[in-house]
């Protein structure tokens, strides 16, 4: 049977469902992901279609999916083909947004309907259906909830299907006996108490995408066509935009030039009760950027060379007394102070004494880049942290030393800083977490198919953070900072922040194995 006159474009949809309309038909919707058809979806599907004349069912298109790693199972064609072939459907859409707002203005339904486990909004951990429903009211539909028989898709495809690495699905089963979704949901809640302060050196990344053309014939220089640049936000800027998904109350000191686009560019990310950078007419903002290759759809972002505009030296000693001065006033406040030390001029000996001193929980990443390779090491410039995290390269900088054993080398260098966790991220390989009561957390990688390692680690040290300040257990907090990291490795460099409502989404379907 061709089934191919159900579907319809969803740019094309609206007219022929306003003619439907016009023609006294009653429109009822459905929406969802679908990714594994149930005897549930069946009997949700026949109930709604009792409801009026025409069933439109839209699904989320597979790049706008926010189930976590390894979702959808199923591509767009084969849901939209499974969905196509039941006889009580009558159009299938492809909607490319994340939410169903956009999918309910398409389709403007009569009655909109959702099975009755969202019937309680609380339990949405997305917040999604709030909007829904308010979207539907927009437009003069109601909502009705459906559903005689509930099923999971998300449970169905955990138990029977290889969504996950072996050892991932382990590594989430192990936790699940001990740790529900509800537990996961209530701890990332917790989080919006926490006044944090994040110190650090600000840095804006600008991607210049070329075309590749060849070689000069003349000098044998790689050119390039320029397509356009992308400038975003990163280093301690990218942590706070992480940060402040999780608790509005957070505050970040820095240090920037004056340069005529500063102010402007700032005010996009940090509100001003949150605006804690010194402009500096001496300094200059740091700038990295990378000259990058088109992106190829489903391929990791290819990336050519980098320049950096920074400074050869570090700040003055006055500039660092302005800073610590603007530390000092708003210690007491806080309740976790985040060091974000990439190493260029914010974190100097001053200001690392000052926070090693008085901060109440300290949570520290040293990083090692191109610009102070060698230098930046986390145990000649830090005695003290509460918890910290580092790369594979970062802890063999500290220990002097290759081919280690790294649980060992993180177990000296926790007792070094006398911390209380400690976290070894080791890309493809695994994260090792350690903490004070000698509990070990070894934790895989959740996402192989990588867009951009760039912000990775940002993003992994701005959640554990937030768990190690609420003395969460380790493999709990291992566990958030793989998924921070799982999300932020889909994104083009630090062009977006992790999301909330993405990671709430992600890490419950991951819980129900």
């Amino acid at each position: 049977m061709d089934l191919e006159h159900k579907v319809l474009a969803f740019v094309d949809a609206p007219a022929v469902l306003r003619k439907l309309q016009g023609n006294g038909k009653k429109l009822v919707q459905c929406h969802g992901t679908f990714d594994l058809l149930h005897p549930g979806h069946i009997v949700h599907f026949e109930e709604s279609r009792a409801l009026g004349d025409v069933l439109v069912v839209t699904v989320t298109g597979e790049e706008h999916v926010n189930k976590g790693p390894g979702r959808p199972f199923f591509s767009d064609a084969l849901r939209i083909k499974s969905l196509a072939a039941l006889e009580c459907v009558d159009f299938v859409i492809a909607v490319p947004f994340p939410a169903a707002v956009e999918a309910i203005m398409c389709v403007h339904p009569d009655i909109y309907c959702k099975g009755k486990e969202y019937e309680d909004v609380n339990r949405d951990v997305t917040g999604d259906m709030r909007d829904d429903v308010a979207a539907v009211e927009r437009i003069g539909g109601r909502v009705v909830y459906v559903g005689s028989v509930v099923l999971s898709s998300t449970r169905l495809l955990n138990q029977n299907f290889e969504t996950y690495a072996p050892e991932v699905r382990e590594c989430c089963a192990n936790l699940a006996k001990t740790f529900t979704s509800d537990d996961f949901k209530e701890i990332v809640e917790s989080f919006s108490d926490l006044n944090v302060l994040i110190i650090g050196d600000i840095i804006f990344d600008r991607y210049s995408t070329v075309s590749v053309q060849g070689l000069t014939s003349k000098n044998r220089i790689l050119s390039g066509r320029y397509i356009q640049d992308d400038l975003q936000a990163g280093g301690a800027l990218a942590v706070f935009r992480h940060v402040r998904q999780f608790t509005p109350n957070v505050t970040l000191v820095s240090i920037t030039g004056e340069e005529d686009w500063i102010n402007e560019t700032l005010s996009l990310y940090v509100s001003s009760e949150s605006d804690a950078v010194l402009r500096v007419p001496e300094f200059t903002t740091v700038v990295k950027q990378r000259y990058v290759e088109p992106q190829a759809s489903g391929k990791e972002l290819s990336k050519l060379f980098s320049v950096n505009f920074i400074d050869a030296q570090h700040p003055s000693v006055k500039i660092q007394d302005q800073v610590c001065e603007c530390i000092s006033s708003r210690l007491e406040n806080c309740d976790l102070v985040m060091a974000m030390d990439f190493g260029h001029g914010v974190l100097e000996e001053r200001v690392r004494a000052l926070v090693q001193e008085k901060a109440p929980f300290l949570a520290l990443n040293c990083q090692t880049n191109s610009n102070n390779h060698g230098f930046n090491i986390i145990n000649r410039q830090y005695e003290r942290a509460d918890s910290f995290s580092l790369d594979q390269t970062e802890i063999e900088l500290a220990t002097g030393r290759r081919n280690l054993d790294y649980s060992a080398a993180l177990s000296d260098l926790m007792s070094a800083l006398n911390a209380r966790y400690a976290w070894l991220t080791r890309g493809s390989v695994e994260t090792i977490g350690l903490d004070s009561t000698g509990s070990e957390s070894r934790c895989p990688p959740f996402e192989d198919n990588i867009v951009d390692s760039v912000g990775a680690g940002d993003a992994f040290c701005a959640v554990t953070s937030l768990a190690a300040a609420k003395r969460l257990p380790l493999h709990v907090s291992t566990f958030m900072g793989q998924l921070a990291g799982a999300q932020a490795v889909k994104i083009v460099g630090n062009r977006d922040s992790i999301e909330k409502s993405k990671f709430l989404k992600g890490g419950t379907t991951m819980l129900s194995v």
